[in-house]
Parts: structure tokens; C-alpha cells; sequence
């Protein structure tokens, strides 16, 4: 059902008829008056047809400003398209002719003023064509300007005065306690500055919040001004840049001044790198309308003119690449790194996100903090969101762990390849490979924890292991490092123990241990040629950071750093061989577990090490959790065709789970 009607939409479907209307009208018009027969007499016929009482109808319109009678009417005998017209003198006998003539015979006659002698008519064919052109050309100009209101307000502020509509507060900021600590004084200063200024503290000009994306600077920025009673002007870095020179400067200027009027306010820039990036950089030189932007906005937070009680909060994922002296003191006085959080602040996260979720009771918002390391707020949102539209998609009433479980794997690695199509060497290639990762990392005490693994293709990948650490670090060892490359060569290397085959399916593994390996021998200083660094990354502004990477040694140390790096990834790979060969009835027992259940979660995986076998299939409405061969079972009794060659989220999909 249509709950509005667009007017604009019912103009334009109107416009049509009238046109079609108006043409009509004309051409009825031009009908008339081409069909319309006209007798011109002149003053002997006239009188002549007076005199032989052939009229029979006169209008008399008098001419005062040209001394004439105009005469129109019709003669007796005439169609009714027939009519005539005589100009007559203006006189007494005229008139006296005319009256004698109705007195004889009695015909129809109408006289009319000079309507050249009305000033009201004389205004309205004088002057009302004059106003109905203004009006034309006035109702043209608003229409442009209509279409293009930027065309007169080209240099003014684009920054958004923030309403109280879905206003934000620090209790809708979870998991930034420290964070929230910084830019609370801000607010605090705004409304009782004297505290500060007693002990003779300024407050900062300018906070710059910086960190990856997701992690909550916007909504940091958002809940200060919720938070704060004062004017809360927000703008995005690049609403500041236009493609004519001064422009941005002109509306950074603009911006200034209405703050200005306001004080004490914020203002707040998102993504300010857009603007702010260093001067004179690049292949070509500079952008000169962008650095004449942000030359404008160093004078603006610290220049000549004073701008007190005017608080600036920029956000920005690329600190690396803003001009020095945009974060010097007096201008970005405080930086806030806003970091990943760690296990304690996403489960804050998760807490505030799942108010309007109903999760099942077995669901705990640690146990699921704990599984998402790395996760940004953002991320946390996202699985959660996932969750819930699987639920519904599922027809379930409540969110189960299975649901979360394949939340996270669409927010890591995509959605699952259901309908993808490969042989059983395939699918046995892929459990042994995943079945070598899980071995190391249940084996090597320093190597992450197994959370998962599966068989299911998900993005490019033909399956995968989720891997995490036991607990969350600040520093990793030498020892961490090694193992975690240990248990990147961990599915290579159960494919060659196996199958004496070697397949390209660890390509990503080995990016991964390579990174690794090089990072501990040219940056962290592990290995034999001593704690140096010998590559430091130093990105270019807009060539990029892999463009420009700063070497500091010879061609004889280079030669080295390789010989150190593939020293690392064999002696791990030698390592992995070992665990391999030791545990090889745990690795088929894992993949023959993994080619029958296709996803094993960490508490079947210690079962299946402790006992030998998984848990019994008790529950007979938990699908998901069952065996591949249990559920061709279940669809052989429902009639499903080809069941037998089903994966098991085929068969998942075709039993509507």
C-alpha cells in the first residue's frame, strides 16, 4: 500500500494533459476562426443595409481615441459563421441613422464603451505581460537554484550541527575505559572550566583518536556529544576538498567562524587523513587545493586569531600519513590510541550488543569472548547481527551456539560454499591437511588452541582451521613464533607424510610462516645474526608503504638474511615432520572424523582425543551436531534422492535445518 504520493511525481504526470489540453483548445481555436466567415462593408454598404432593413443584429463598440465607430453584427439571411464589420465615422448623423433604423424595425442593438478608456484594462494588457515575464523568469532562476542550492553557499561549512535524535552516551561505549577517561575531561572543562584554570591547566585544542577501523572512534566522538550540553558540529575530511583552489579553505574559515558564534563547542572531523595528509609528498609534488585546505585548518586551531573554547576530535585509521605539524602541542595536543580490545572489553561489547538478542542458556558472552580474539567492535556487532539472521532463517526462536559458530566463520571466511562440487581425494586431501594443523596444535604447548575445524569450503579456501591463542600477550617469544610457524606447516606436512604428495593448498600457510620467519630475522633480531634491525617499514604517503621499504645492509648480508629465514621455516617444518609421524593414528583418527562429521568445534576435538570416538548422538532434533552417515539415514526415511551423494550441508539444507 502507497503510504505517500510524491508531489513532485504528480506535477510531472500532470504536465502532459495540460500540454495535451492547451493544444486541443488551440486547434479548436484556429478551427473557429478559419471556418468564421467576415463581411467587410464600408459606410455606403452599411447604410445601404440599414436602409433596406436587411440587419439584424448591430454591436456598437466606440473608438474614442480614433473618432470611429466599429461596427459588427449579422444581416438577416446570414449563416450562423457569417457576420460582418464596418469602421464608421464618428459622429452624431451616424448614431441618429442607427437609432432611426432600430426605431423602424426593431433588430438587436448593443453598444459598448471605448475599452481603451479603463485604467484598469489599460493596466492589465500594459503591464500585466511585463509581470507575467518577471514571474516566469523569477519562478526559471529559484527553480536552478532549487536544483543546485550549492551553487550559492560554495564556500560555507559543510559540518552538521548534532541533534538529540539517537543521542549516544559513555554507557553505549563498551570495552574503552581508558579511552573514554581522556576525552572525559573535555566535556568536564566545557562545563566547569574553572577547576582547571585555578591550577593554571589548558585544556588540549585538539584530540586526535586513532586506531583500526571498527574499534569505536566515531562512536567514542559520538557518545561526547551526547554526553556534552554544548554544540557538537561533526564534518568528514573530505567534504572539505573540492576541485577548485580555496574552496576547503574557504570552508574550513566558515566552519571557524560559526564555532566561533557558538563557543564553547566541538567540532568533530571524521577521517580527517583526507585533508591532513603531509605536504609536498608525492610523484608530482602536492595537491595544492588540499594543502591550502589544511594550511587553512594549522591557522585555524593555532594561528594569530585566538579560538577559545573551540575543541577539535579528529578519528583517523592513518596516522602514519598526517602532516607534523598537524599533531604538534597547541594544535592535536592529545593522541588516544583506540586499540583492538582485548577478552575483557569484548565481552563488555558483546554485553551491549546482545540487549535485544535472546540467546539460548547455554550461551555465555565470556566463553564467546574468549573464541574472538582480534575481533573489533565492529566485528563483534557483525557476528552477532549474522547470528540472529540465521536464527530467523532457520525459523528458530533463540540463537544457539551453532548459529554463533557459523556467524563467525561468515565474518572470517565468507559464506559456506554449499553447492561446491569435489571429488573424495579432494575431500581426503583436505581433511589430512586439516587434520595436521589441529595435531601440532594440540601437541606444541606454545602453539595457538584449536577452536575449529572443518572441511567446508568457505572464500578461496577448502577448508580451515580456527586457531587462537590460550591467552592473549603483549610480546611473543621466540618459542611462540617458531611454533606458530610449526603449526603453519602443519597440513603441508601431514600431506606429504600421508600421501608422499604435496598439493598447492598450503600457498597461504606459507605466506603466513614467510612473513613470520622474516619479520624475527630482519626486524626482530631472532637469529644468528644477532639483535639487529635490518628492515624497517617506511611507507610512502601516496606511493604506498611496500613502495618504499628502507634496507640497511649489503648484498653479502642479504644472501644471509635468506640462508636465516629458510634455516627457521626447515627446522620447523622438521619439527612438524616429527609430530606428524609420532601422532599418525590421532591425525587419521581426526580426518576420518572430519570426512564423517565435515566440522569439529574445540570440546568435540578433546573428546574425540580423550575417548577415541565423538560423544553419542543423544539428541535427535540436533541435526548439526549428528554424523554425515546418521543423517543420509534420516533422509533415506524422508525420500530425499541422491542423499548418498550429499555432503553434509546438503543434506543439512535439503532436512530444512
Amino acid at each position: 500500500m502507497n503510504r505517500g504520493i510524491d508531489k513532485k511525481t504528480v506535477k510531472k504526470g500532470l504536465l502532459p494533459y495540460l500540454f495535451m489540453a492547451l493544444v486541443i483548445l488551440g486547434v479548436f481555436y484556429v478551427f473557429n476562426v478559419m471556418n468564421h466567415d467576415v463581411h467587410v462593408f464600408t459606410y455606403d454598404e452599411f447604410i445601404q443595409a440599414l436602409d433596406d432593413e436587411k440587419v439584424k443584429e448591430i454591436e456598437l463598440v466606440t473608438r474614442g481615441n480614433a473618432y470611429t465607430y466599429e461596427a459588427t453584427g449579422k444581416l438577416k439571411g446570414y449563416k450562423e459563421n457569417e457576420s460582418f464589420f464596418a469602421r464608421l465615422p464618428f459622429s452624431e448623423e451616424v448614431m441618429r441613422k442607427i437609432v432611426e433604423a432600430n426605431d423602424v424595425y426593431d433588430f438587436k442593438l448593443t453598444t459598448k464603451p471605448d475599452p481603451d478608456s479603463s485604467s484598469f484594462l489599460l493596466i492589465l494588457v500594459n503591464v500585466l505581460p511585463i509581470v507575467l515575464l518577471l514571474g516566469i523568469a523569477f519562478w526559471f532562476f529559484s527553480r536552478q537554484m532549487a536544483g543546485n542550492k550549492s551553487s550559492l553557499d560554495f564556500g560555507k561549512s559543510r559540518a552538521k550541527l548534532n541533534s538529540d535524535n539517537n543521542k549516544v552516551t559513555f554507557k553505549d561505549v563498551a570495552g574503552l575505559k581508558e579511552e573514554k577517561e581522556e576525552v572525559k575531561e573535555l566535556i568536564d572543562f566545557l562545563k566547569n572550566p574553572k577547576k582547571f584554570q585555578k591550577l593554571g591547566a589548558r585544556i588540549p585544542k585538539g584530540v586526535l583518536l586513532f586506531g583500526p577501523p571498527g574499534t569505536g572512534k566515531t562512536l567514542l566522538a559520538k557518545a561526547v556529544a551526547g554526553e556534552a550540553n554544548v554544540p557538537f558540529y561533526f564534518i568528514s575530511g573530505s567534504d572539505f576538498v573540492e576541485l577548485f583552489v580555496g574552496v576547503g579553505a574557504s570552508r574550513v574559515r566558515d566552519m571557524f567562524q560559526q564555532a566561533k558564534r557558538n563557543a564553547p563547542c566541538l567540532i568533530f572531523i571524521d577521517e580527517i587523513d583526507a585533508v591532513g595528509r603531509q605536504r609536498g609528498t608525492g610523484l608530482g609534488g602536492g595537491h595544492d587545493e588540499r594543502e591550502q585546505t589544511l594550511n587553512q585548518l594549522l591557522t585555524e586551531m593555532d594561528g594569530f586569531g585566538a579560538n577559545e573554547g573551540i575543541i577539535i576530535i579528529a578519528a583517523t585509521n592513518r596516522p602514519d600519513v598526517l602532516d607534523p605539524a598537524l599533531l604538534r602541542p597547541g594544535r592535536f595536543d592529545r593522541q588516544v590510541t583506540v586499540n583492538l580490545p582485548d577478552v575483557k572489553g569484548r565481552e563488555e561489547i558483546l554485553a551491549v550488543h546482545a540487549k535485544n538478542k535472546v540467546l539460548s542458556d547455554g550461551i555465555t558472552l565470556t566463553n564467546l569472548a574468549k573464541r574472538t580474539p582480534g575481533f573489533s567492535g565492529a566485528d563483534l556487532e557483525n557476528l552477532l547481527n549474522e547470528a540472529a539472521l540465521l536464527a530467523v532463517r532457520r525459523n528458530k526462536d533463540k540463537i544457539s551456539m551453532s548459529e554463533i559458530d557459523e556467524a563467525t566463520d561468515r565474518v572470517l571466511m565468507g559464506p559456506a560454499k554449499v553447492s561446491h562440487k569435489y571429488s573424495e581425494n579432494d575431500r581426503k586431501l583436505v581433511a589430512y591437511h586439516e587434520a595436521g594443523h589441529a595435531v601440532i596444535g594440540l601437541k606444541l604447548s606454545h602453539a595457538n588452541d584449536v577452536q575449529k575445524v572443518t572441511i567446508i569450503p568457505r572464500g578461496s579456501a577448502g577448508g580451515y582451521n580456527m586457531m587462537v591463542p590460550s591467552e592473549e600477550k603483549l610480546c611473543s617469544t621466540k618459542t611462540d613464533l617458531l611454533e606458530e610457524i610449526t603449526g603453519l606447516l602443519g597440513g603441508r606436512t601431514a600431506e606429504e607424510v600421508v600421501f608422499g604428495e604435496i598439493t598447492t593448498g598450503a600457498h597461504n600457510d606459507f605466506e603466513k610462516a614467510t612473513k613470520i620467519a622474516r619479520a624475527m630475522v630482519t626486524e626482530y633480531g631472532m637469529s644468528d645474526l644477532g639483535p639487529l634491525q635490518f628492515e624497517q617499514q617506511e611507507g610512502s604517503v601516496f606511493l604506498g608503504r611496500d613502495y618504499n621499504k628502507s634496507q640497511h645492509f649489503s648484498n653479502e648480508v642479504a644472501n644471509e638474511i635468506d640462508m636465516e629465514m629458510r634455516k627457521i621455516i626447515n627446522d620447523c617444518h622438521q619439527k612438524a615432520t616429527e609430530i606428524i609421524k609420532k601422532n599418525r593414528d590421532l591425525l587419521k583418527l581426526i580426518a576420518d572424523t572430519l570426512l564423517e562429521y565435515e566440522t569439529l568445534t574445540k570440546e568435540q576435538i578433546e573428546y574425540l582425543v580423550e575417548h577415541g570416538k565423538m560423544p553419542d548422538e543423544e539428541d535427535e532434533n540436533n541435526l548439526e551436531a549428528m554424523s554425515i552417515t546418521k543423517l543420509r539415514e534420516i533422509a533415506k526415511e524422508k525420500g530425499i534422492k541422491n542423499y548418498s551423494k550429499m555432503s553434509k550441508a546438503e543434506l543439512l539444507r535439503e532436512l530444512d535445518v
